[in-house]
């Protein structure tokens, strides 16, 4: 079973796509908020965007710049501007494919089986972990906010990384100390420290202040 999002502003297109997609088994999400999409894509975790061109706010291309950013997701195009400049620009921006409008429901349901053979069957989905608007790639060991990569050290990526898959519970220092462990002969627990400090220093000047906070005695945690 596949997750499908659709990002099309029309909602009876929209409405027929996913009740085609999901007679096919699949799952599909269509997006509302077209100002705050990559939080949508995040929380969803896509396996292939569904991309018109014109939408409210900011246009496909945009979104799928944004999304590039970030994923190696396949994202399909749908438009009816199918013109040769629009087509070449949505393959330009890191489109897969594209379909012009009117949809044919067949049509699209064989071009979204191919797309998802194609990534999937070659490779993996890349595993993301998002909070407050923070992504954070576990393929690259890289962190985005607004459109900007904070670079981290491995010691920094494994901290986050830890805390993010335990956001809102506390995660002990002595937990953390033993993320470092698997990969370093010995950690030492002033080193915990100067790798929390100088985390918390670098997500500050990306703009995400308190990201991370501490429980006295217990460990750190992100809310």
């Amino acid at each position: 079973m596949y997750r499908i999002m659709i990002i099309e502003d029309d909602s009876a297109m929209a409405n027929a796509m996913k009740k085609q997609i999901e007679a096919w088994g699949n799952q599909v999400m269509c997006v509302r908020d077209f100002q705050n999409v990559i939080s949508a894509f995040t929380a969803y975790d896509p396996h292939l965007v569904l991309m018109d061109i014109m939408l409210p706010f900011f246009n496909g291309y945009h979104w799928c710049s944004e999304i590039r950013r970030i994923s190696n997701v396949p994202v399909v195009f749908i438009s009816s501007a199918a013109d040769n400049m629009n087509i070449v620009m949505a393959m330009s921006m890191g489109g897969d494919d594209f379909i012009p409008k009117p949809v044919d429901l067949e049509v699209l349901t064989a071009k979204i089986q191919a797309v998802l053979r194609r990534a999937y069957d070659m490779a993996g989905k890349v595993p993301l972990l998002e909070y407050r608007g923070a992504i954070l790639n576990l393929n690259s060991a890289s962190l985005t906010y607004q459109g900007e990569q904070v670079e981290l050290t491995k010691n920094e990526f494994r901290i986050l990384q830890t805390l993010l898959e335990n956001k809102g519970k506390v995660v002990s220092r002595d937990t953390l100390m033993t993320k470092l462990w698997q990969m370093d002969s010995y950690v030492e627990e002033n080193t915990l420290t100067v790798n929390v400090a100088r985390l918390r220093k670098k997500l500050e000047n990306a703009g995400l202040a308190n990201f991370i906070t501490t429980r006295v005695g217990s460990g750190y945690i992100v809310l």
